[in-house]
């Protein structure tokens, strides 16, 4: 990754309806945008039609995809990357909030604060494996020099992972990066480190 110049504009996906519920979706939940996520999309594209991307990079889950679609639309090449796609939360996919299932995340979000990056529900995945291929995703990403400017499209805790590598920060910083639905965070490369230019960026979605 030396010696190449890059800018990522990497955003979350758009809402779904699970995001409305406030349900968490994960790995394993392959859920569509719902009519805001896609007024969201639109939002953005208005917004950033006009960036001369070279290549999209998109998580394997259909909702990243919808969310930039009507880039793709204009031609621009994109791919799938298994490494983009959210942190898997195992058996509480999809489940509804419940006093137990809220205490269980909370428990769960204090050990990876304290350190513990290895836990993980059952069924699901720990900070050090999203960080595992995320890695081997970022190397995709900045082994092509002639991609100068990238779209993104991922996650939300899978952007909070993504973060702490950029900034050669430790992932118990994850919290640190605030993000909503299709929000901005926009990373220049210079050749040897990452810097972030633009952060949490929501002016697209403010309405008219």
């Amino acid at each position: 990754m030396n010696q190449i110049e890059k800018t990522l504009y990497i955003v979350r996906h758009g809402q779904t309806d699970l995001n409305k519920q406030g349900i968490v979706q994960g790995r394993g939940r392959d859920t569509d945008l719902n009519d805001e996520g896609r007024r969201q999309a639109n939002q953005f594209f208005e917004a950033y039609k006009n960036v001369p991307f070279d290549k999209i990079y998109i998580s394997e889950l259909k909702r990243t995809q919808q969310s930039i679609q009507q880039f793709i639309d204009l031609g621009i090449p994109f791919e799938k990357l298994e490494g983009l796609d959210e942190l898997a939360w195992g058996v509480h996919e999809g489940q509804p909030a419940t006093p137990e299932t809220k205490a269980a995340f909370l428990d769960l979000m204090r050990n990876w604060l304290d350190g513990n990056l290895d836990v993980k529900f059952d069924g699901g995945e720990s900070p050090n494996e999203v960080k595992t291929r995320q890695l081997e995703a970022l190397d995709i990403i900045m082994s092509h020099p002639e991609e100068k400017t990238v779209l993104v499209c991922m996650h939300g805790r899978a952007l909070r992972l993504l973060m702490c590598i950029l900034t050669e920060q430790p992932l118990t910083k994850m919290d640190t990066f605030p993000h909503q639905n299709l929000v901005l965070y926009k990373v220049a490369y210079n050749g040897s480190k990452f810097e972030i230019v633009e952060a949490n960026n929501a002016k697209h979605l403010i309405n008219d």
